[in-house]
């Protein structure tokens, strides 16, 4: 994944000229800028895609498997701080949220015709929030007065539902723009995929890394790596396990969190999570 390419920079100035780096971002915007900062790297190369179909390019490495997977979920922030693409209330803007602005509707467009059943689970269950039912009702009155159209129209009838937050907490709307973001981009389900098309594309010795921001997401990578530590369980206990039962992937140390140096680099790194691992080959790592 792209972003605004730092990861990508990082990348390239640990490679061999034999290397080659593909990235992929479903914004148009980052993939412009990935052509221009990049255009002179022959080793680099951009499309505009869906990281779960990554295995869309294996003929970009001649359809060999990949020696690395990073995948550095939720959004960026040059996203965070265009107030047109509508992620953040901190500056009133258009309700959008798409990750990809060429193709899906928006949030507004979403809210405007969810009914109360899917919005209460969307929001309990992306945005974690215990309040989701009543969050919900006032959306729904809300959008019968007039449209929610934008990030602050939204922000405001949140806050008015919820009581007021104490000081230093966040701003009672922040799950439910979370949740939102995460029904529009259906971004759970692409991780699932994503992770799969991965482990699959990986060669033996591999890694894979995975970078995400809210506990919904990491709790999928944990359990995905878990699985695929533990191979098929049909085989348990049994002396011989087909290659295609056995583990996949190994954790590759504990889960890491951006540590006093790089906060005070990036705070917006304070809710980051890495976890890695290596892909097997015979059941062990090469």
């Amino acid at each position: 994944t792209y972003g605004r390419g730092g990861h990508s920079a990082a990348i390239l100035a640990r490679l061999g000229p034999e290397g080659r780096l593909l990235a992929l971002d479903k914004d148009p915007e980052a993939v412009a800028d990935g052509e221009q900062r990049f255009h002179d790297d022959q080793r680099f190369a951009i499309k505009h895609a869906a990281y779960e179909d990554m295995r869309r390019f294996a003929e970009h490495f001649g359809g060999r498997p990949v020696l690395g997977v990073l995948l550095d979920l939720g959004v960026s922030s040059p996203q965070l701080d265009r107030a047109d693409r509508g992620f953040s209330f901190a500056h009133d803007g258009p309700l959008d949220m798409r990750m990809n602005t060429d193709r899906g509707p928006t949030a507004a467009e979403w809210l405007a015709r969810v009914d109360e059943a899917e919005l209460t689970d969307v929001i309990r269950r992306y945005g974690e929030e215990p309040q989701a039912r009543r969050v919900a009702r006032a959306i729904l009155t809300a959008r019968q007065d007039a449209p929610i159209t934008t990030t602050a129209q939204l922000a405001g009838i949140v806050a008015a539902a919820l009581p007021k937050p104490k000081r230093g907490k966040t701003h009672p709307a922040t799950r439910v723009f979370q949740a939102v973001r995460i029904a529009v981009n259906d971004e759970l389900t692409a991780l699932e995929r994503g992770l799969a098309e991965a482990v699959e594309w990986l060669a033996a010795g591999g890694r894979l890394a995975v970078i995400s921001f809210h506990s919904l997401e990491d709790r999928i990578v944990k359990r995905l790596i878990a699985r695929e530590a533990k191979g098929d369980p049909v085989y348990a206990g049994l002396p011989e396990i087909p290659p295609e039962a056995q583990p996949r992937l190994k954790p590759l140390g504990r889960l890491i969190r951006p540590g006093a140096v790089e906060l005070e680099q990036n705070p917006r790194a304070r809710s980051g999570r890495l976890r890695i691992a290596i892909k097997l080959a015979g059941g062990a790592a090469v």
